[in-house]
C-alpha cells in the first residue's frame, strides 16, 4: 500500500491511496469464495460451484464489495502511516476495481486545526449590573387578582375607553354587501386586546353607550381570507353598554383561593425570590455569551468547512422548528435564512471556534469532566426535579446524551476560570453594548 497526502484547502486534506494487484485480487478472491459458499446453482451442491462459474454469474455485484472491502481494510492503516487524525467522516471517490490492476481511491476529508490561546486571562467583558425591579412583585400580585377580577357596569356617563369591555352588535359590508360571518350582537370587545382587525377597536374608544356608528377600514394584506386581504370594510357598531374590571384585593383568602397555600407576605418574598434567581441567569448566561466571544475574538481559529456546514444547518433546523411552532410559513423561512446566512454561518463560526478553544483549555489546565463531576451533577438534577438518582443515571446512559452533559460540565469549569481572571464591567441595561459588538 502507497499512500501520501495532499493540502487542497485550508484544513481540507486530500489522501491518495494505491493498493497493490495481490492484494486487488485476494480481496476478489475472498469475495468469490463467500459467494461461493452461500449460494446454491443448478447442477452443483451448495458451496461446489466453480469459482469461474460463480465469476460468470456475479462479477458485475462483486466490485462494491470489494472496493468497500478493499477502503475499510486500509484506509485506517494510511490514517496511521500519514499521523493524521480526520475530523468528519471522509468522502470517498474511485474507480470499480479490476482484478488485473491496482486499486487507487481518494479520501477527502477535514482535519482538526492547531489551537493556541495566547489570551484567556485579562478579558474585558462588560456585564448587566443587577438592578431589582419592584413593580415586576405588583405585576404579579396584579396578575393574582386579575385572575379573580369580575366585570361591572361602567355607572359614571364617560365614553369607552381602553381596558373596558364594550358590549356592541355590528354588522360589516364589503362593497355595500355584508360580510359573511361579519355580524354579532352583544358581543363583548376588549378594548386595546386586539381582538378584531387593526382599527376596530380604536374606533369603538370614545364611543358613548347607545351610539351607532360606521367604522371604515381595511383589511390587513396578507389575510388569512385571501379574497378580503387589502379590499375596504365598514363595520356598523353600536355600542349597548360598558363594563370594566372590578379587582379583588390581595389577600390571604385570595391566595387560597387561587391554590397558594401562603400568606401574602410569604407570597412577595416567594415571588422576589423567584424573580431575583430568574434575572440572575439571564444576566449570568448572557455574560457568558459575552466572556465566550471575547475568547474568541482574541483567539481566533480556522473552522473546518464540513464542521461549518454541520452546525449551520443544525442552526437553521432549529430555527425552522422554532419558527414553524410560532406559525410562520415556509415562504416566509425560506427569505428569512437567505437574508440572515452571514448571521447563521457567524453564529456557527463562533461555536465551533469556542468549543476547540474550550477543550484546549481543558487539557491545558487539567478541567476535563471527571467522574466525580458527574455524580455531583446526577446528585444535583436529582434534588432539583425530585426523582431518584438512578432514574436521572439512566436518562444519561445513552452516549450523546452523556457526551453533551460532560461537555457542558467541562465548558462550566473553564469558563469559571476564566471569569475569575477576567476584568468584568458592570453596567447599566442600557447603557450595555450589543453582544455582537
Amino acid at each position: 500500500m502507497k499512500a501520501h497526502i495532499e493540502t487542497t484547502d485550508g484544513l481540507q486534506r486530500k489522501m491518495n491511496i494505491e493498493i497493490s494487484q495481490a492484494d486487488v485480487q485476494n480481496a476478489f478472491a475472498k469475495v468469490y469464495q463467500s459467494i461461493q459458499r452461500q449460494v446454491e446453482i443448478k447442477g452443483f451442491r451448495k458451496g461446489k460451484a466453480p469459482l469461474t462459474t460463480i465469476k460468470s454469474l456475479y462479477k458485475d455485484r462483486v466490485v462494491g464489495d470489494v472496493a468497500q472491502d478493499l477502503i475499510q481494510a486500509h484506509y485506517p492503516k494510511a490514517l496511521v502511516e500519514q499521523k493524521v487524525e480526520p475530523i468528519n467522516y471522509p468522502e470517498f471517490e474511485f474507480d470499480d476495481p479490476k482484478e488485473n490492476q491496482d486499486f487507487k481511491f481518494t479520501a477527502i476529508f477535514d482535519i482538526r486545526p492547531e489551537i493556541k490561546v495566547k489570551k484567556w486571562e485579562g478579558l474585558e467583558v462588560e456585564k448587566e449590573k443587577h438592578v431589582f425591579n419592584e413593580a415586576q412583585v405588583e405585576q404579579a400580585l396584579n396578575n393574582v387578582r386579575q385572575s379573580r377580577a369580575q366585570l361591572v357596569d361602567v355607572t359614571e356617563p364617560r365614553p369607552a375607553q381602553n381596558g373596558d369591555t364594550a358590549v356592541i352588535d355590528f354588522e360589516g359590508f364589503v362593497d355595500g354587501k355584508p360580510l359573511p360571518n361579519g355580524t354579532g350582537n352583544d358581543h363583548q370587545l376588549e378594548l386595546g386586546a386586539k381582538q378584531f382587525i387593526e382599527g376596530f377597536e380604536e374606533g369603538v374608544v370614545g364611543m358613548k353607550v347607545s351610539e351607532t356608528k360606521t367604522i371604515s377600514l381595511k383589511f390587513p394584506d396578507p389575510y388569512h381570507s385571501a379574497e378580503l386581504a387589502g379590499k375596504p370594510v365598514d363595520f356598523k357598531v353600536t355600542l349597548k353598554a360598558l363594563k370594566k374590571k372590578e379587582l379583588p384585593e390581595i389577600t390571604d383568602e385570595l391566595l387560597t383561593q387561587v391554590g397558594v397555600k401562603q400568606t401574602v407576605e410569604e407570597f412577595k418574598a416567594s415571588v422576589r425570590k423567584d424573580i431575583e434567581s430568574s434575572d440572575k441567569k439571564r444576566i449570568d448566561d448572557a455574560f457568558k455569551n459575552r466572556l465566550i466571544k471575547k475568547l474568541v475574538s482574541e483567539n481566533p481559529v480556522q473552522v473546518p468547512a464540513s464542521l461549518l456546514k454541520e452546525q449551520k444547518a443544525t442552526l437553521i433546523e432549529d430555527f425552522k422548528k422554532r419558527m414553524k411552532d410560532q406559525g410562520m410559513q415556509e415562504a416566509d423561512f425560506v427569505d428569512y435564512v437567505k437574508k440572515w446566512d452571514a448571521d447563521f454561518s457567524k453564529t456557527a463560526s463562533e461555536m465551533i471556534q469556542s468549543s476547540f478553544l474550550i477543550d484546549k483549555l481543558a487539557v491545558d489546565h487539567n478541567l476535563a469532566c471527571t467522574k466525580e463531576d458527574l455524580d455531583l451533577k446526577y446528585q444535583e438534577y436529582a434534588k432539583q426535579t425530585g426523582l431518584e438518582e438512578s432514574r436521572i443515571r439512566e436518562w444519561y446512559a445513552a452516549p450523546d446524551k452523556a457526551s453533551r452533559l460532560s461537555y457542558m460540565i467541562t465548558e462550566d469549569k473553564v469558563i469559571a476560570m476564566i471569569t475569575s481572571k477576567a476584568k468584568i464591567k458592570e453596567v447599566d441595561a442600557k447603557q450595555l453594548k450589543d453582544e455582537a459588538t
